[in-house]
């Protein structure tokens, strides 16, 4: 990945789905593109299966943002609250109909609702991650084994997370 001084390191790109009612990761993945964009579909379709629940709600930063996004997540009948971008106007999306929706549906009183509750959900368990676990940076290279580092983390901190809410665990 490009850094901010110009030059390439070898970095990945950790990515979570996490419940909104337990703050259990349904689905984990780790990537070598520095750009979230290509990770929403493929991390949805990731929590459908690990849940075999269909996914009715997701809140997501603007680093998903895209009319192909909101059009495959339509399609599949997500109800989805993806930021646009502070500042960004929608004149810059022309006509694509899907982001325009979406602007429409941000901009809402439910819509300002709902994607509130995103820090709550999602940043909390990057905070476990990298406060309580000391995660900050994978000791493994190439992205087999960095994948399976991150399911470790996960795996952990669902664990943790299961204990705290006491839930049971099947043998």
């Amino acid at each position: 990945m490009k850094t901010a001084s110009g030059g390439f390191e070898q970095c990945y790109n950790a990515q979570l789905a996490v419940d909104s009612e337990k703050q259990i990761i349904v689905a984990a993945d780790v990537t070598a593109c520095a750009a979230d964009n290509g990770e929403l579909l493929p991390m949805e379709e990731q929590a459908e299966k690990n849940a075999d629940e269909k996914t009715k709600i997701i809140l997501a930063d603007s680093g998903y943002k895209g009319e192909a996004n909101f059009q495959a997540l339509e399609e599949r009948g997500v109800d989805a609250y993806v930021s646009l971008g502070k500042g960004e106007e929608l004149g810059r999306a022309g006509t694509a109909p899907c982001t325009q929706r979406m602007d429409a549906k941000m901009r809402s009183e439910q819509g300002r609702q709902r994607f509130k509750r995103r820090k709550a959900i999602v940043e909390p368990v990057y905070g476990w991650i990298k406060q309580v676990l000391g995660f900050r940076a994978f000791s493994m290279r190439g992205i087999a084994k960095a994948r399976a580092e991150w399911n470790l983390v996960s795996l952990v901190v669902n664990l943790r997370r299961m204990a705290t809410l006491g839930v049971a665990m099947a043998a």
